[in-house]
């Protein structure tokens, strides 16, 4: 879906006062499920979630993460719901033979550095993981899904958006008060420049992390290049900047809904245009698993990374988790 125009941030209007009274019942059901308790795993399990629904960087802090509980030899499994995916799971996911359209497109992303698990119900997904040999898990979204419990929860903001408007959905963004996501999380991480006033709107109490994305190494080889850059991703104007950032020349571009299904015809379309500016089609990973393969050839992807302003903050929240890894038999 594409968000509502009046989602954003000081954007007024009819519409968030309408729909006010349905925002009330959505706060208070998350409310009521969220007083559950979930299942308690016996590895740890770290969150990466949000307070706001669509992308804000989740999958990519995620990664990050489980690169970072490699680094310390420890097996860590990813564990996300699969959106966009048929599949509820549990299931390992298999890039070998699992498409986006069985287990959305951040699993197949995630995959390819851990293994990695989707499940609707996140307690079962963890029980999975553990049987398989997850020594830790680090979930990609989950903060408002209450059957499995955390041990350490960051709530990742993007600070180009933040939170919107303020409202709780269908009025605005929010999956619930900011107040009480942040109150069930150890740190917040704000990727990129604070456009949104996003810490005024955090208790002053919690630890904000700050992070930037940036490039990988294949944008470098684009730069002076005209570029035809197309995405469905939550926040088009993130790729449209960083490609920019890598010194791409952008000769046009085109933006779809989040987690957009690609079809044939949509390629022939996207490339025709690309051929028309005599510029090279490029998107972002996230979209090149939902391209129909037959046409990947023709497409370069541009990936992205994060960039900690203090790594060593991110590692200290890892050290006492790293620390209760159980050890195998």
């Amino acid at each position: 879906m594409r968000a509502p125009g009046f989602w954003v941030g000081g954007t007024g209007g009819l519409a968030p006062l309408l729909l006010s009274p349905f925002s009330a019942l959505y706060a208070a059901a998350t409310a009521r499920r969220m007083a559950r308790p979930g299942w308690q795993a016996p590895v740890p399990v770290i969150c990466c979630g949000n307070a706001t629904a669509g992308g804000a960087g989740k999958t990519t802090v995620a990664a990050d993460l489980g690169r970072r509980l490699a680094d310390r030899g420890v097996a860590s499994h990813f564990l996300l719901r699969g959106y966009g995916g048929t599949a509820r799971g549990p299931l390992r996911v298999d890039p070998a033979t699992h498409d986006s359209t069985a287990v959305g497109d951040e699993a197949l992303l995630l995959a390819e550095i851990r293994p990695t698990w989707i499940s609707a119900d996140r307690g079962a997904g963890a029980r999975a993981a553990v049987a398989g040999g997850a020594q830790a898990i680090v979930m990609d979204d989950g903060l408002q899904n209450p059957t499995l419990a955390k041990d350490l929860s960051l709530l990742v903001v993007d600070g180009g958006f933040g939170f919107g408007n303020g409202r709780i959905i269908p009025a605005g963004p929010l999956r619930e008060p900011v107040a009480a996501a942040a109150a069930r999380c150890q740190a917040a991480v704000l990727i990129g420049a604070d456009e949104c006033g996003v810490l005024d709107q955090l208790p002053p109490s919690l630890p904000v992390l700050r992070a930037r994305l940036v490039p990988g190494p294949e944008a470098a080889m684009l730069a002076g290049q005209p570029v035809f850059a197309f995405c469905g991703i939550a926040s088009p104007r993130k790729f449209f900047a960083t490609l920019q950032e890598a010194g791409a020349v952008l000769a046009g571009r085109e933006s779809f809904a989040d987690h957009y299904p690609y079809d044939e015809g949509d390629l022939k379309d996207l490339l025709a245009q690309a051929e028309a500016l005599r510029a090279l089609p490029v998107t972002t990973k996230k979209d090149f698993v939902r391209i129909p393969p037959q046409f990947r050839s023709r497409v370069t992807v541009v990936t992205v990374g994060l960039a900690w302003e203090e790594s060593a903050r991110i590692e200290s929240l890892l050290d006492p988790l790293a620390g209760r890894v159980p050890i195998p038999a």
